[in-house]
């Protein structure tokens, strides 16, 4: 299998060029990564997960490395001219992990998982946030990449999503239709039936990468969070495991969309 690409490559996104330039920076002031954190009051884990592009810094933090590392206010700059305006706001580095999963295990509660929305659907959710709708719909791009692999994607929706109207009738309509011509060896979509389970308190990913460690995002009222904390991590496995053992087998769910999209939304 090919390796996944490094998002260090400065032309990949705002957060990859600035990262090459903490890294640049840091490297230039003869400084290991715990060492300007130590100067700079920050972890050298921290310092290294934004030169990988992998956390999304505050601006406090650049304001901070830039003082330390002599940047003559390039990382401020930076920060002001590319990740103020990112649409994602910066505590939201899931895209990062998710392009870099070998396989993505996904529980959703209230609306179609976002990789799996069609456009019509996204703009009924996002509105004239014209940056928005299509910043989740590049996010679509590694389920049709070849090189490297797409990542497996096991998606499970609890059966109030079907009925939950989203636009307009229409727009259900083509997304229950959508969700039905995606699946394939690589995608599976699976309805967890209307009741008690142990989904009900919210959604939640849990992305597998190459190495076999793994990673999750978890949604809250306020923000999502990224956590790759071990006991997280287990508890969301358990958590899938028996949502997914409630849910009905591949065909019966897409039957049940398939009714749903002609019996509800029609």
């Amino acid at each position: 299998m090919p390796r996944r690409s490094s998002p260090l490559d400065p032309s990949s996104s705002p957060l990859a060029l600035f990262g090459a330039e903490l890294r640049l920076l840091r490297e230039r002031a003869g400084l290991s990564q715990d060492q300007a954190g130590t100067k700079a009051n920050y972890s050298g884990s921290h310092i290294g997960a934004v030169e990988r592009a992998e956390d999304m810094p505050l601006r406090k933090f650049a304001e901070r490395m830039d003082d330390v590392l002599d940047g003559s206010g390039v990382l401020l700059r930076l920060w002001d001219g590319l990740l103020k305006r990112s649409v994602h706001p910066p505590w939201f580095d899931w895209p990062v992990h998710e392009s870099a999963a070998a396989t993505l295990r996904a529980f959703e509660f209230s609306v179609v998982h976002g990789l799996l929305q069609n456009e019509e659907y996204v703009r009924a959710l996002l509105g004239d946030n014209e940056a928005a709708v299509q910043a989740r719909l590049s996010r679509q791009e590694i389920l049709r990449r070849s090189e490297p692999e797409p990542p497996f994607l096991v998606c499970v929706l609890d059966e109030n999503v079907l009925w939950r109207e989203v636009g307009s009738p229409e727009v259900m309509r083509h997304q229950l239709q959508h969700l039905v011509e995606v699946v394939s060896e690589r995608i599976s979509v699976q309805i967890v039936r209307c009741g008690m389970h142990r989904g009900i308190s919210g959604s939640f990913i849990l992305a597998t990468l190459d190495d076999r460690s793994e990673v999750a995002y978890i949604e809250t009222a306020a923000r999502g969070i990224t956590t790759g904390d071990t006991q997280d991590i287990k508890t969301l496995t358990d958590k899938f495991d028996s949502i997914r053992s409630r849910a009905l087998p591949i065909d019966q769910s897409l039957d049940l969309i398939t009714r749903t999209a002609k019996e509800r939304w029609s």
